[in-house]
């Protein structure tokens, strides 16, 4: 295992987990068996897989998920976290706005599409900007809900920061509740998670609330 895999294996042990059971399967395995899989899916829905548009779509549906949508379920894909000592002594809010999330529901594998604010005062660390993104992206790719998407943001950010004083607060459209169901294309679904300072201090939380807003 690398150096990277064991960093990124202690920070996770501290993170709210995702229901999973251990895969015996290497990359290529899985996008093989999904593909086949997938087949079956196409070919019971009635679909004509020797069409030149359809004949490639388990196999590219596949490496989708393996590759791309859900490439948060492993540990090998945990971004490399960049922190440096607050020798600044920097002791405000640093608040990223606008971070991108896009997810996949678990119930229905249905996109959820939003945005995250993510807040945090430092102590002895500061992050690279780029990194809270990154931590985000990390754990939207994988079957969610959005309860735990936030929570294991902020876990993630108190290990990797060294600090309890951390927000995530995170608005998204869920295409479950657009495409299928009630069919609501006009609601959206907000979540925080508020730490430290930002959920015992009136003034901090009230403060970090107005970046979420604006």
């Amino acid at each position: 295992m690398s150096e990277h895999e064991l960093a990124a294996k202690e920070i996770l042990k501290n993170v709210l987990p995702t229901p999973m059971v251990e895969s015996k399967f290497d990359r290529d395995t899985k996008i093989r068996l999904i593909s086949e899989k997938f087949k079956d899916i196409m070919e019971i829905l009635g679909l004509d897989l020797s069409n030149d548009s359809l004949k490639d779509t388990p196999k590219r549906v596949a490496k989708m998920y393996v590759n791309e949508l859900f490439a948060g379920l492993w540990e090998e894909n945990f971004p490399k976290i960049t922190v440096i000592d607050n020798d600044m002594k920097y002791d405000q809010m640093v608040v990223a706005k606008q971070v991108s999330v896009m997810s996949l529901c678990e119930h229905h594998f249905l996109t959820i599409d939003g945005f995250a604010t993510i807040g945090y005062i430092p102590g002895k660390k500061v992050i690279g900007l780029s990194k809270l993104n990154r931590i985000a992206r990390y754990f939207a790719r994988r079957p969610q809900v959005q309860e735990r998407l936030t929570k294991q943001i902020a876990d993630c950010l108190v290990n990797v920061l060294e600090t309890e004083n951390v927000a995530v607060h995170i608005v998204a459209k869920h295409y479950c509740l657009v495409s299928r169901g009630v069919e609501d294309t006009g609601s959206v679904t907000v979540t925080s998670d508020l730490r430290g300072d930002f959920k015992r201090k009136p003034e901090t939380r009230s403060e970090f609330l107005k970046h979420c807003q604006a």
